[in-house]
């Protein structure tokens, strides 16, 4: 069956920089996800202390958010491809670190989160560029496509580079961070390859007021401000992560297995979302199927809280990772659309913060609530929690729930669209 110039022109790998993106996504996801792996495992066959191994994802987060006001003026001010290159070239030099580090198999574990806070910077400076570039590379039409199948890339790197990094270090240390070093060094040129696409960039002296502009851009943006903070707040109260080992091992019996079947099941879910939605991409009624697939998330959470058979609970999982790549494709592509380029990558930068935030506290919100109550509960009032958000989002934000079409932005009746902070 032939395709159409109008079909072609909503698929993202249509264009040749879009493609040098993807590949950059999946290599560094990977990447990260295997030197991730293999720095916790080194740490805590060194110390055997699980406080230090949980500490690890604080070094990589916290940057982001020290760095928050710095990070996003930069994808700004620079040449966004550029700010990707130099932070490859960082994160390639910590990998070598982790390898030189570990090759002369040294006891102490001080300078190894040394590099971590380096590489958590690098990746600060990485994400708001990264995300900024997506729509200087595709039409408003491909925005969706590119977003779906670029998420489908880290989210297979989530599945796989996990597995990989492990079975990579049970070869040595040295092949693990070594592989991340190669893999590094291909996205480097791969990002190189991509075409240098337009980018307004602003020269302005730095004032207090620009610095803040991605934060006064959202609040004064109730479409953007309403597509950040469901997010936030339904993976806030809908996380369920960190109670996967113990329903793995207290009320599932499965152990170790049935751990990895279960943190394995969203991503899988996710991917198959991915793959329908490039096939079957959302027309109409964008803001109104975002709501309901946050609250379905919310749903399947309940199922999988309730659940006590791992027939049950790995679907119930799957299905929360392809509600929640619906709700991704869908407020990622809109918050888009709605961002000017001159504050894009301040209010990435925003974004970035509050997605890993609303990670980091949902777990503890989760850990904390298990203590009281157990982690069923813990699960189920989470759940339930993420479908009340749904509801009240979708009353205080009628612009976003009125949003129509992925292909381009649209200003509901009565809503005004504010203009850009410089």
């Amino acid at each position: 069956m032939s395709t159409s110039p109008a079909d072609a022109s909503r698929r993202a790998f249509s264009y040749i920089g879009f493609r040098y993106f993807w590949i950059t996504t999946l290599l560094v996801s990977f990447a990260v996800q295997i030197m991730s792996v293999s720095i916790a495992y080194q740490i805590y066959t060194v110390t055997r202390e699980p406080l230090l191994v949980g500490m690890v994802g604080l070094c990589l987060f916290l940057p982001a958010l020290v760095l928050i006001l710095v990070t996003g003026l930069a994808a700004d001010r620079f040449n966004r491809r550029k700010i990707m290159a130099i932070c490859l070239g960082v994160e390639l030099a910590c990998a070598l670190g982790f390898l030189l580090f570990v090759n002369a198999e040294a006891h102490e574990v001080g300078p190894l989160f040394g590099i971590l806070v380096v590489l958590g910077t690098a990746r600060a400076f990485w994400g708001p560029a990264a995300q900024s570039l997506a729509p200087n590379l595709v039409p408003s039409e491909a925005l969706s496509n590119a977003i779906t199948v670029n998420a489908s890339a880290w989210q297979f790197a989530a599945i796989a580079g996990p597995a990989l990094g492990g079975v990579l270090y049970a070869f040595g240390p040295v092949v693990a961070f070594g592989t991340g070093a190669v893999l590094l060094l291909c996205a480097i040129g791969s990002v190189l390859m991509i075409p240098q696409p337009p980018q307004r960039e602003s020269h302005a002296a730095t004032s207090m007021e620009t610095l803040l502009g991605g934060f006064r851009y959202i609040f004064s943006n109730k479409v953007v401000l309403g597509a950040i903070s469901l997010d936030m707040f339904a993976v806030l109260m809908g996380g369920a992560v960190a109670m996967l080992p113990i329903y793995a091992t207290d009320i599932l019996h499965g152990g170790s297995i049935a751990n990895g079947l279960l943190r394995a099941a969203p991503g899988l879910g996710a991917i198959v979302m991915a793959l329908y939605l490039t096939r079957f991409p959302i027309r109409n009624f964008a803001g109104r199927i975002l709501f309901v697939f946050v609250a379905l998330f919310g749903a399947f959470t309940v199922v999988f809280g309730f659940s006590t058979s791992l027939w049950i609970s790995i679907p119930a999982l799957a299905l929360v990772g392809a509600s929640d790549m619906v709700s991704v494709t869908i407020r990622e592509t809109i918050m888009q659309l709605w961002t000017p380029e001159e504050v894009r990558g301040r209010v990435n930068a925003v974004n970035s913060v509050f997605i890993g935030a609303s990670n980091e506290l949902g777990e503890f919100r989760a850990g904390t609530v298990a203590h009281f109550i157990g982690p069923v509960a813990a699960v189920v009032i989470g759940g339930f929690g993420a479908i009340a958000v749904a509801g009240i989002w979708s009353q205080i934000f009628p612009g976003l729930r009125e949003q129509k079409t992925l292909d381009h932005r649209m200003v509901a009746d009565g809503i005004a669209e504010p203009s850009a902070a410089q």
